[in-house]
């Protein structure tokens, strides 16, 4: 008697499905209209997404804004949360660099950039909004093949922070 539809084994859940249209919309995007461009798109979702998170933990914890400790903490917290292995590497008043050894995309984010805008605008969006100023630059990042994500959150500007077409600015509101 064939096995019921219900008790095959398949690997498929709500998780695996929605990181697999999040895959596939993004590389429809990047095919259509460009890597840039996919990434503009996925900075204004990262935008929004980065101002929620940002104003829920700041109501969490009962602050009317976050110092650079707590905002290196819920920049690694917030990672951990969706399954992500962020973790500091190196933190002063100029910057705070982080590593990563799991994107919480899994292996859907492999050759799909423009999803790593996510985490650029959600950390810029944070660092800037208590700090006042964020300069986001994405080092190394598992979606382009390295073996783990290096970004580096400057906190204050730079005569060259325009110079480096890998990196984004971000200012308080």
């Amino acid at each position: 008697m064939p096995q019921a539809v219900q008790d095959a084994t398949l690997a498929l859940d709500r998780d695996r499905f929605l990181r697999t249209m999040l895959r596939e919309l993004t590389g429809a995007l990047q095919d259509v209209v460009g890597l840039d461009e996919a990434e503009g798109f996925i900075s204004v979702v990262g935008q929004h997404i980065g101002e929620e998170i940002e104003a829920g933990y700041r109501l969490a914890l009962d602050v009317r804004s976050l110092d650079r400790e707590q905002v290196s903490a819920v920049l690694v917290d917030l990672k951990r949360r969706i399954q992500g292995d962020f973790y500091v590497i190196e933190q002063n008043e100029e910057r705070i660099v982080l590593g990563n050894r799991t994107c919480p995309f899994g292996d859907k984010v492999l050759g799909r950039p423009a999803l790593c805008m996510m985490t650029s605008n959600v950390f810029g969006v944070i660092a800037a909004e208590n700090l006042g100023y964020a300069r986001v630059v994405l080092e190394e990042t598992i979606a382009r093949g390295d073996a783990g994500c290096r970004v580096i959150v400057q906190l204050r500007p730079s005569e060259d922070a325009g110079a480096d077409p890998e990196s984004r600015e971000y200012f308080r509101s």
